[in-house]
């Protein structure tokens, strides 16, 4: 699939035949399962200014934390109890989170669940932390490029290139990681042509999992007056990533699922989705982890109930990346 016929079905109406195309080919990768993931937000310190990040660093109005190693391995345990076999760590980048207590922090982890796959998002970070966390008990890396475009990439992201970024995507990959990606769709600036670049570079990385969101405003940032990304627009978006990767892992992301009603929320799956995250970080954490205004907590219940609505079955199931182990 070339830019053109990509672009093509992003400003198509009838994409019902995209649709059956995107879930054929993921029944044909992983049938008709669904996995779950659960998250753990552990921090929402950040050095970065992104510009539609509700974490990034000149919020004043946000109020800072970091959990407790202690409390973030008591959170694993009802993740463990709950069956889930995957758990991601995420936060803001904070380069004064030090190396060494990341590494404590999966190795603590690992000690009580070591079938359990450790998922970190924690931004860009040097070569020898993705090396010392990889060799702590990490297996998965996601850092996300959010939009193929240099020039809005660096208008997004001030004092970072998107170059930097895909190194450290190719870095993390050399490091035995099954590395995850993804974008924003709706951007302010961008156009159907870079969304189309965006799905040709997930194409040409073949990343293992990738996540891809409609665009929320977020009070504090920049972007606060802007409108949401279009839900309809990333479920094209999600359906042609799924016909050009086969079979990487894609999430019902957390941002699709806080802009579309409930009862609708079964429509990602029918795009060619195949992953939902449960959020585990704590009430009083979680509210102030901001990243995107009224941002939806997903619940195990949640996940039931959508699964069940979608036709699909749950998978509790560690799922490693189907071009490195079996799902």
């Amino acid at each position: 699939m070339n830019k053109n016929e990509i672009t093509g079905w992003l400003k198509a109406g009838e994409i019902d035949a995209l649709f059956e195309e995107a879930c054929r080919i993921k029944n044909e990768n992983s049938g008709n399962k669904v996995f779950i993931r659960a998250i753990i937000e552990f921090s929402n310190k950040c050095a970065r200014n992104c510009a539609y990040c509700g974490l990034n660093h000149d919020n004043k109005s946000l109020i800072r934390y970091t959990m407790l190693d202690e409390h973030v391995v008591k959170v694993t345990q009802k993740i463990k109890k709950a069956g889930v076999k995957t758990i991601v760590l995420q936060s803001g980048e904070d380069l004064n989170y030090s190396r060494k207590r990341i590494c404590g922090l999966i190795e603590k982890i690992k000690k009580y669940h070591n079938k359990t796959a450790i998922t970190l998002s924690l931004g860009e970070r040097l070569v020898d932390d993705y090396k010392a966390f990889r060799s702590a008990g990490a297996d998965r890396y996601l850092l996300k490029i959010e939009t193929s475009n240099p020039r809005l990439y660096k208008k997004l992201h001030p004092g970072q290139e998107l170059k930097q970024r895909i190194k450290a995507l190719d870095t993390l990959r050399k490091t035995g990681y099954q590395v995850g990606t993804g974008n924003i769709v709706g951007l302010p600036g961008q156009t159907l042509g870079d969304l189309a670049e965006d799905i040709l570079f997930f194409k040409k990385f073949q990343p293992d999992m990738i996540s891809v969101g409609p665009f929320i405003p977020q009070k504090d940032t920049l972007l606060k007056n802007i409108s949401p990304g279009r839900g309809d627009l990333a479920l094209k978006v999600l359906a042609l990533t799924r016909i050009v990767t086969k079979n990487a892992f894609l999430p019902a992301t957390t941002a699709f699922l806080t802009i579309t009603p409930k009862e609708k929320w079964f429509h990602i799956f029918t795009a060619g989705a195949d992953v939902i995250m449960l959020d585990y970080t704590p009430e009083h954490y979680r509210q102030n982890y901001k990243i995107y205004d009224n941002k939806k907590t997903v619940t195990f219940q949640d996940a039931v109930d959508v699964i069940k609505d979608a036709n699909k079955v749950m998978s509790l199931k560690r799922a490693d990346s189907l071009r490195v182990g079996q799902a």
